[in-house]
């Protein structure tokens, strides 16, 4: 079947224009690139995590299911009648081993609401934003009852600081060395952190802020 000459020569514009589309397309992923590249060289931000790990679930977890069995050990021996599947908690004496149970459970159950709580505001979780844009270092921290904002300009950060303490209350965190202030300790709060990734975020920081990294 013969293809008509105005049909042709729509074709051959089509394939013609395709190279300059196709340039301008990879013209525009080249300035998204370079565009997301400046931004990181002026802005660095970091993810601080907060009460939502493993351990503060577990010990919530455990903390509630004990404190209600402490209670119902202690209803058993008051109301003598077994509210537990497991031992006969009704033959205790309400006083002073029934009383005792009972206040051992009430304990436990304020203890897991206080750490359901920290899990459930996600405390200590928040944002380090080194802005070279508006020269400013902003840090936002989740609190128990508000929110904790902080702004320092950068040209007062003399160094970056890594505070490692061994021991039985071993610490390992990155601090701010402030003009005419005490460190600003910017780390996550709770365990400490593997030498490792200590020095790798300190180092990140540093090289961001063009600033001394002390204490290795």
């Amino acid at each position: 079947m013969l293809v008509s000459n105005s049909k042709k020569l729509s074709l051959y514009n089509d394939l013609k224009g395709m190279p300059s589309q196709l340039f301008e397309l990879m013209s525009t992923e080249y300035n998204l690139s370079k565009s997301e590249k400046e931004l990181s060289d002026l802005v660095l931000e970091q993810k601080i995590k907060g009460s939502r790990k493993i351990s503060n679930y577990l010990v919530a977890s455990m903390l509630s299911i004990g404190g209600v069995g402490f209670l119902l050990a202690s209803f058993s021996s008051y109301f003598g009648r077994d509210f537990l599947p497991l031992g006969n908690p009704s033959t205790l004496i309400f006083v002073p081993q029934g009383l005792v149970m009972g206040l051992y459970g009430i304990a436990a159950f304020f203890l897991a609401l206080y750490f359901w709580r920290l899990i459930s505001i996600d405390y200590g979780s928040g944002v380090n934003r080194f802005d070279k844009n508006k020269d400013v270092l902003s840090l936002s921290r989740r609190g128990f009852f508000k929110n904790i904002e902080i702004e320092i300009p950068l040209n007062q950060i003399k160094a970056v600081k890594l505070d490692v303490r061994e021991g039985f209350n071993p610490r390992r965190r990155v601090s701010l060395r402030i003009k005419g202030r005490k460190d600003l300790p910017i780390s996550r709060v709770g365990s400490p952190k593997p030498l490792l990734e200590l020095e790798n975020e300190g180092a990140e920081i540093a090289r961001f802020l063009e600033v001394n990294l002390e204490g290795i």
